[in-house]
């Protein structure tokens, strides 16, 4: 059996942040990266962004090239499912039946795309929109197609439609809610960047689902609940992910939306972390145990695991962002950004430039979204982190 001072399962950025946080405290102990996937790690938000504009190559959106692996004394294992773990042995076991002794264990096997439980969701050649081969894919079938229909009103939905409107495609949208990303911005934002997808020719239905999805002459046909029918010789599917945590769980960890972890980010099995997209973790911002799916969250909070996991013990107190770019919109959102909460926009430029303020009942600020403003993040935090309670006309010009 093979030995490892630390292993690490799931090979995103949770996990090679792991390792600099590790490194950072303990420079000779041995490392295991294992990944389910044959790729190097890779940043994703470039899937829908940079790499479908052509802004971007596939290596140039690799985390780490070979080098740093070989310098930083890590053993990478690619194409290496985990199926089993004991946390009474310290051992992990992969599909091939190869076990590894641990000393200390970190999952971060993030998750993986929801899919479409309806008559033809299983058709082939449906995008499950979440690795770096469904780009490769669709970067291929863009050529010669001339419409694509985006299922999902979300993040990774109006990226896709945006991206492949900007390909010269024409982008259908089918998604249950009212407005695109309803359930980040608030509905007078929302209805704002829908009007402008609108504008720029990016077709909309909303308030309906998908019922059907047929094969057509090459193509697809989508029949909705309300009864439309969409034809295109493409479909992706953004719909969200659920967290990868069938491991956990069969090792008997406490588990919720996700990996429960404590504020140094340790399971209930001892020895074992939990980080990214799977951990569901005491959170700063929403003063509640949450999971968070963004790129800059899975950074801090793989480094500070890897860190804890060789004798830190620090608590995980960070206060995340996220940033999007949906056509002319850029935005970069800190905190806790529900358009569940009370809900504020400070306009410094109608309807083109401000911040956003989502707010308890009581008037906490939770979370900020800046829109067009760039350089303020550090503000937003600041204001989330004081636990001041604020009327609306207090926030007016706070940041801009």
């Amino acid at each position: 059996m093979e030995q490892y001072d630390y292993l690490i399962v799931g090979s995103g950025l949770a996990g090679v942040s792991a390792i600099k946080g590790i490194r950072a405290e303990d420079d000779s102990g041995t490392i295991l990266l294992v990944g389910e996937e044959e790729e190097l790690p890779y940043n994703r938000p470039p899937l829908t962004k940079d790499l479908l504009l052509g802004d971007k190559t596939v290596e140039e959106v690799q985390l780490e090239g070979e080098s740093f692996y070989r310098e930083n004394d890590v053993e990478v294992k690619l194409g290496t499912e985990v199926v089993g773990i004991n946390v009474d042995e310290k051992e992990v076991e992969d599909k091939s039946g190869n076990s590894y002794e641990y000393g200390e264990l970190l999952l971060a096997t993030g998750g993986y795309p929801n899919k479409l439980s309806i008559p033809g969701g299983d058709l082939p050649g449906i995008h499950y929109y979440r690795y770096l081969d469904d780009y490769r894919d669709l970067r291929e079938e863009m050529q010669g197609a001339e419409k694509a229909i985006v299922i999902g009103g979300g993040f990774i939905g109006s990226e896709l439609a945006a991206a492949l409107n900007q390909n010269e495609l024409d982008a259908f949208m089918l998604f249950p809610e009212k407005y695109l990303l309803q359930k980040v911005f608030p509905v007078e934002l929302a209805g704002i960047i829908q009007e402008d997808y609108r504008s720029r020719g990016v077709e909309i239905l909303s308030e309906d689902t998908p019922k059907k999805i047929e094969p057509d002459e090459g193509g697809y046909r989508v029949e909705s609940s309300a009864g439309e029918t969409i034809e295109g010789d493409i479909v992706v599917v953004g719909i969200g992910i659920s967290p990868a945590v069938e491991l956990a769980e069969d090792a008997g960890l406490e588990v919720f939306d996700g990996i429960g972890v404590d504020e140094y980010l340790k399971t209930t099995a001892p020895n074992v972390y939990a980080a990214g997209d799977v951990a569901y973790f005491p959170s700063v911002a929403s003063q509640d145990c949450a999971r968070i799916e963004h790129w800059d969250h899975a950074i801090k909070q793989g480094k500070k695991a890897g860190a804890n996991m060789a004798g830190r013990h620090e608590p995980y107190d960070y206060i995340p962002y996220f940033f999007s770019d949906l056509f002319d919109y850029g935005f970069e959102a800190v905190g806790q950004v529900d358009s569940s909460l009370d809900t504020f926009i400070d306009w410094t430029e109608e309807a083109r430039k401000g911040a956003v303020y989502y707010l308890t009942e009581e008037g906490n600020v939770r979370g900020v979204l800046l829109l067009g403003l760039w350089g303020k993040k550090k503000a937003a935090r600041k204001l989330i982190r004081e636990e001041r309670t604020y009327k609306k006309e207090d926030l007016v010009g706070r940041i801009g």
